[in-house]
């Protein structure tokens, strides 16, 4: 419950509003973490917020994207190479990557949703876990705001990859509208196949609707939920959903286990 100190390594800025931070420990090294799972960073006069994992879980340090969107992540913007941070994790549940060997992998992201899958990807090209084949289905709103830009094109060259942006300007050549089209369109095997999802709710629901319609099972889709966390170990109950504790029971729940919630606008 103590956090450990760490500091800035390197600070990327993605776009305005969203940055992503390289973090090395002052002593020892990492704690070893599993992809999906979350830290809690304490900014230093401000708080500690819930960020999950957008770093190599097989190499060092440890980094975080980050938006904006309160006092504590105006605190972590500010940060700068050298800055100190406290760290405590990791915490709660990760992608099951002891399911997909042998399976087509379909990951489907929305905004930020893609930093938690990344560390999926890395490990999937970094390491023994084999999956038959993988497609990453990515949403944005404007081209600018895709993530990993560089990284996208590179991935590119080892899976099948999909972008889509709700809003752009007559220099973008890709996919305009939802991620949930081409996501319709794509022909795969249902019962050779496992889904990993990450993004606004609103995505995710009809995105699982189109998984279901195409007759994936609710038991090979995973979901990653984005709540109020603020202790990372069940005892606070800001982050209650039904009955489970998005911090201590996920962040990453299979659909077929939270179902019953999922369908329930605004709980």
């Amino acid at each position: 419950m103590i956090p450990q100190l760490y500091r800035v390594e390197r600070r990327q800025e993605e776009f305005p509003g969203t940055f992503t931070l390289q973090l090395a420990a002052d002593r020892g090294s990492a704690s070893a973490f599993r992809p999906g799972q979350f830290n809690m960073l304490y900014a230093f006069g401000a708080g500690e917020v819930a960020i999950s994992m957008s770093g190599s879980p097989l190499t060092e340090p440890l980094v975080h994207t980050i938006r904006t969107h309160g006092l504590v992540t105006r605190a972590l913007q500010q940060l700068r190479v050298g800055d100190s941070v406290g760290v405590r994790g990791p915490f709660g549940c990760g992608w099951p990557l002891d399911r997909i060997a042998g399976r087509e992998l379909l990951i489907v992201a929305g905004g930020l949703g893609l930093a938690p899958l990344r560390p999926v990807i890395y490990s999937l090209l970094e390491s023994d876990a084999q999956s038959a084949s993988v497609r990453l289905f990515y949403g944005a709103r404007r081209p600018q705001e895709l993530l990993y830009g560089a990284e996208l094109q590179n991935w590119s060259k080892s899976m099948e990859l999909v972008t889509a942006v709700d809003h752009a300007g007559g220099d973008w050549s890709g996919r305009v509208g939802v991620i949930t089209d081409p996501l319709a369109a794509a022909e795969f095997t249902p019962d050779r196949t496992i889904a990993f999802l990450c993004g606004p709710e609103i995505m995710m629901r009809f995105c699982i609707q189109t998984l279901l319609a195409k007759g994936l099972s609710p038991a090979d889709i995973y979901l990653s939920m984005e709540r109020n966390m603020k202790c990372a170990t069940g005892l606070c109950g800001h982050c209650q959903w039904g009955p489970n504790f998005v911090c201590k029971d996920g962040p990453v729940f299979r659909y077929q286990d939270v179902q019953p919630w999922f369908q329930i606008r605004a709980l």
